[in-house]
């Protein structure tokens, strides 16, 4: 071949993801005006359903994680894509609200993992070593990419003609993505009798020895080290590092969920016009979504947690702009800057997995960290609704978050590497 095929099944990946963004909390958060102007069904119960849909997909993830570790994508992704479609027509055809949230919690449930989350994200690390992270930031950058292409042809669809002709356009896209699946997608290399190309060596586990090392080259050592060990999930869990990456990785999907299903309704209440409104978190998404493979590129080249560090304080401190600044004149410009900075931290747990437990297991760890991670996600609209609710005031959803992203830098900053020595050993 003239690329490497871990390109391919990147590709592919991407584009099943594309075709799930149609029930995806940032896109339903942008379009969910035009819903309720022409439906009058309650909001509340809306951004319930959502929550509930985001929820189920959580309770699915770990199971779906270890079918990726031991089947791949490849009967898996053109299933789900199926049923997906069939969702989409049912939304398009809903004439009650528990209609429509019954079809987005059916799709909801099997797209989350099986076409945007574990599953893909394990083909990619299964196809890539030394680029892995950057591999794995290209397979996360589909969902905010594709939603923030996707919120404007929604949007032109909904003002031309209807939402509902939208999500049927949605349900082709997904069945037209079946056949590509099937033909493409695999689990490993050794699937096809190809090596790992962008393969590199890394150290022996028989060549660390604290005693003849220097503390620098230690450190190295013990990261490349994680690099090569592959720790099973039971293994993983024992860990505190484990569960220090699931809290922040939980308190910062979160945080993100919340903001960015609320920020339309902001801007619309403070005098924007719902167009440009949906505008912003249009742009918002496609630049963010870059942060995914930048962050990535590197991650490969550092390590995750120094990073993730970086990227909670900027993103801690745009979310405070909402605070200072008047949104009637600076909100356009504030939803932007915050969604530019934060778009790549939903990758970064991920990453912080593969560098600290390898890739043996990556698929069920990740799923296990998805039942945290997607529960978080699920109960952002739902809270950020009540916290308005409550409060009658969007500042107090940003104070919220503000906290939040401190909380998660508390506990990146706390993990330490894994104990190698004794995992060693024990091998």
């Amino acid at each position: 071949m003239p690329f490497y095929y871990g390109w391919a099944i990147l590709a592919v990946g991407a584009m099943s993801t594309y075709c799930a963004t149609g029930n995806a909390q940032l896109l339903i958060g942008g379009v969910q005006n035009f819903i309720f102007e022409d439906t009058q069904w309650s909001r509340n119960t809306v951004a319930l359903g959502v929550s509930i849909g985001t929820w189920s997909s959580g309770i699915t993830t770990p199971f779906i994680g270890r079918l990726a570790d031991r089947y791949g994508p490849r009967g898996m992704m053109p299933l789900a894509a199926f049923i997906v479609g069939l969702s989409f027509f049912y939304i398009a055809n809903s004439n009650a609200a528990w209609q429509f949230c019954m079809a987005i919690i059916i799709g909801r449930t099997i797209s989350q993992p099986v076409l945007v989350g574990v599953v893909p994200r394990t083909a990619a690390v299964n196809f890539f070593q030394r680029r892995r992270n950057l591999a794995l930031g290209i397979a996360t950058m589909a969902r905010p990419f594709g939603a923030s292409i996707h919120i404007q042809i929604f949007a032109l669809i909904s003002l031309s003609r209807s939402w509902r002709n939208a999500y049927q356009v949605q349900a082709l896209l997904s069945l037209i993505m079946i056949l590509p699946m099937l033909l493409i997608m695999r689990r490993r290399p050794s699937d096809l009798g190809l090596p790992m190309a962008d393969n590199e060596v890394l150290p022996d586990k028989a060549q660390f020895s604290p005693k003849s090392h220097t503390k620098k080259s230690e450190v190295k050592t013990r990261h490349a080290l994680n690099e090569n060990l592959n720790w099973s999930t039971g293994e993983a869990i024992l860990t505190p590092a484990f569960w220090l990456i699931i809290i922040a990785e939980s308190l910062s999907v979160l945080t993100s969920g919340t903001i960015n299903f609320q920020v339309v309704p902001l801007l619309k209440s403070s005098g924007v016009p719902l167009a440009t409104a949906t505008l912003a978190l249009s742009i918002s998404s496609f630049l963010g979504s870059f942060g995914n493979p930048i962050y990535g590129f590197i991650s490969d080249k550092l390590s995750p947690k120094p990073l993730t560090i970086g990227v909670l304080t900027l993103s801690c401190t745009t979310l405070l702009m909402f605070l200072i600044m008047p949104i009637d004149q600076f909100g356009f410009i504030t939803v932007i800057v915050y969604g530019t900075v934060s778009g790549g931290l939903n990758i970064m747990g991920s990453m912080m997995m593969a560098h600290y437990f390898g890739k043996g297991s990556f698929g069920s760890i990740t799923g296990l960290m998805g039942v945290f991670q997607i529960s978080a996600l699920g109960l952002g609209p739902t809270f950020g609704t009540l916290l308005y609710t409550v409060t009658k005031s969007y500042s107090s959803i940003f104070l919220f978050g503000a906290i939040s992203y401190v909380m998660a830098l508390i506990c990146v900053s706390s993990i330490k590497n894994p104990n190698i020595e004794k995992r060693t050993i024990n091998e």
